[in-house]
């Protein structure tokens, strides 16, 4: 059976990274609108005639999409952060718990989790659903992501002949779009504190969440939360924790070392009898953080093997 598939935003980073993994699938057929894809009825039809629809559209432009929908037999992804803490939403990260790749399956409208996110949510809602990180505890969590993640403009700044930036923290604020999913699907009852960066590379992202284990109740070893972890994620394919003694041997992480998979890898650092642990996140944020997840979504909706056409 071919299911049809509509990219609404084909034409942005994220769109072109989607169509380009599904495109060469022989179970599925891309509907395209080539240059009448601003043509409002050219989309509402196209919207209401696939069987499945990625939005990858500004959150405005998404809103406006998804009041378009009216065949309630369209799957619905949506990659913008319009959706991600919305009632009557799936959240899209699979692994995230035990229910919730039934819960996207069995859904019309999947919000895909944002590449921040994915690498902090992966690292925190385990310690807190084992009771060893409180609710309320005051989490701050780090992290730098290549140029690609800022979209078309960012991408041409960074590329641009001359272009000097090495590394520019951003988010100053401190009132990030993501923080709301952050806090939201961790379980966390304290907004985190985000402190996002970029780096002069296109792709592949690090998330970073510092633990005094001394200021945690019962002073939690590294032993135990890796093994938090490491129990959450267990026989996930595209989620892995790595091991302590790979760990400790470790002098680095690039963070392009995931690019071009949908793969998201967790380490827990520090001694193993030491009052510290530095927990990081490594995934592409084009990938795991991104168009894969997407991906990912989309065949567990079709119910088709999740795997199909990632690595």
């Amino acid at each position: 059976m071919t299911h049809t598939i509509f990219i609404d935003g084909e034409a942005g980073t994220t769109g072109l990274e989607i169509r380009e993994r599904l495109e060469a699938r022989p179970d599925l057929e891309l509907l395209l609108l080539g240059d009448r894809r601003r043509d409002v009825d050219a989309r509402r039809e196209a919207l209401n005639s696939a069987d499945a629809v990625i939005l990858c559209l500004p959150d405005d432009a998404a809103r406006e999409a998804v009041a378009m929908v009216e065949n309630p037999s369209v799957k619905v992804i949506d990659a913008s952060t319009a959706y991600r803490v919305a009632p009557g939403w799936a959240y899209g990260f699979p692994e995230m718990d035990a229910g919730q790749r039934d819960l996207i399956a069995r859904s019309q409208f999947v919000s895909n989790p944002g590449c921040y996110p994915t690498g902090f949510i992966g690292l925190v809602r385990p310690l807190v659903k084992a009771g060893l990180l409180p609710a309320n505890y005051p989490v701050t969590v780090n992290a730098v992501s290549g140029y690609s993640g800022g979209g078309k403009a960012m991408i041409a700044e960074f590329e641009a002949p001359g272009a000097a930036t090495a590394y520019r923290a951003y988010g100053l604020s401190l009132k990030h779009k993501h923080v709301p999913e952050m806090t939201k699907h961790t379980g966390l009852s304290n907004d985190v504190l985000f402190t996002p960066a970029v780096g002069n590379y296109r792709q592949g992202m690090l998330v970073e969440v510092p633990l005094h284990l001394g200021t945690l109740p019962e002073t939690p070893s590294v032993e135990r939360i890796h093994g938090a972890l490491v129990e959450a994620y267990e026989g996930q394919q595209f989620v892995e924790v790595a091991d302590l003694d790979e760990t400790e041997a470790m002098t680095g992480i690039e963070p392009e070392g995931l690019n071009g998979t949908n793969r998201l890898r967790l380490h827990v650092f520090g001694a193993r009898d030491g009052e510290q642990a530095r927990l990081v996140a490594l995934l592409d944020n084009l990938g795991k953080g991104a168009s894969g997840a997407a991906v990912q979504n989309l065949n567990i909706m079709l119910g088709l093997d999740e795997a199909t056409g990632l690595i």
